[in-house]
């Protein structure tokens, strides 16, 4: 005689005590791969990463064929990273993009290329209207808008188009469109 009733007479409870074992096998798998965690306080910021900008913009002075420029920002702006890009197609170029956190925590990118204003706009955006212009010191930047995203400013320096583009405000977006206007171009 057997010692296991018949497969008529299990029911929930089998099926609960069944996985019982199975759930804390997985607990413990991912408490000692790190990747749970158990907290009472809720999200905390993490640590923003630190970014070497000025050892980035002059490597990409020296490689890029546009030339590059270095924004002097006030106290509190914390540059956090850094990428190359390539716009293909009509009017395409190198791209070099560095991002930054401005003294509120908002994140907000600088891009510089040699790809045309239209090619810029629709790599970054993916429409390629404009929907306005700011003009701050002696400088027009067209502004590019998707509902339901952050707008791209873009200015066109002859040899360089910069975007602007972020989570922040009108007086961020002032400030690094500013300060990548006025900025020298490396020398390599």
């Amino acid at each position: 005689m057997s010692s296991s009733k018949p497969r008529i007479l299990n029911d929930y409870r089998d099926l609960v005590w069944s996985l019982i074992p199975l759930v804390l096998i997985c607990v413990v798998l991912a408490a000692v791969a790190s990747q749970c965690s158990f907290s009472t306080h809720g999200p905390t910021p993490g640590q923003i990463p630190t970014f070497d900008l000025h050892s980035a913009l002059r490597d990409d002075a020296r490689t890029l064929p546009f030339p590059i420029r270095e924004p002097a920002l006030p106290e509190g702006w914390r540059p956090n990273s850094g990428s190359r890009d390539t716009i293909t197609g009509t009017g395409g170029g190198a791209v070099s993009t560095v991002g930054f956190i401005s003294p509120q925590g908002t994140y907000l990118q600088l891009t510089q290329t040699n790809a045309t204003v239209e090619a810029l706009a629709g790599h970054i955006e993916k429409i390629r209207t404009p929907s306005g212009t700011q003009k701050i010191g002696d400088t027009v930047w067209t502004v590019f808008h998707v509902q339901g995203s952050e707008p791209a400013w873009i200015t066109d320096l002859g040899q360089v188009r910069l975007l602007v583009k972020g989570a922040g405000n009108q007086a961020e977006y002032t400030t690094l469109a500013t300060a990548a206007a006025t900025a020298q171009p490396i020398q390599p």
